[in-house]
């Protein structure tokens, strides 16, 4: 019997000019990024923070606090590496994440082959483990208005070696 357990992120990050726009570990051109203490990389963050809730590891404003130095304007990929070496520490290994971004503009959908090989990459599994999609709003909130893009991640972790 293995350990298995399930953990769901969120997150959402404003729209500005001036900033590189991040999502799913690659540049995506436009002209506005996400606004953040890191890379805003609002993929990989809800990425993270349902992979350390799955553990019961808190999230990743606790692993990663977005006062320190160390994480100013980080490449979010290094706080995935980091956060799946926290987990493998800890004896679990991914199953498979599913996530939505949900974006006005850019168009994602053109991006998503990228982002799943990118994320297989720093994860260290194989694309098919990783379900990305992406939808709008049709026009309604924050994000319908183009201020901001969120992502939803939901992750299966288990134990390889659990008796």
């Amino acid at each position: 019997m293995k350990n298995i357990r399930v953990g769901f992120g969120y997150d959402v990050h404003a729209l500005l000019p001036g900033r590189a726009l991040w999502i799913g570990g690659i540049r995506i051109e436009y002209p506005l990024g996400l606004q953040g203490h890191s890379d805003a990389d609002v993929l990989i963050h809800a990425i993270c923070d349902a992979l350390l809730g799955a553990a019961d590891m808190r999230d990743i404003g606790y692993h990663f606090p977005d006062t320190g130095e160390a994480y100013k304007d980080i490449d979010s990929k290094i706080l995935l590496q980091n956060t799946m070496q926290l987990l493998r520490n800890a004896g679990y290994e991914l199953g498979n994440i599913d996530a939505t971004l949900v974006a006005e503009q850019p168009k994602l959908s053109p991006h998503i082959p990228a982002i799943k090989n990118t994320l297989a990459g720093v994860i260290q599994t194989d694309p098919g483990n990783i379900s990305i999609k992406a939808t709008t709003t049709e026009r309604l909130g924050f994000t319908g208005r183009q201020e901001g893009i969120a992502a939803y991640a939901t992750v299966l972790i288990y134990m390889p070696h659990f008796s």
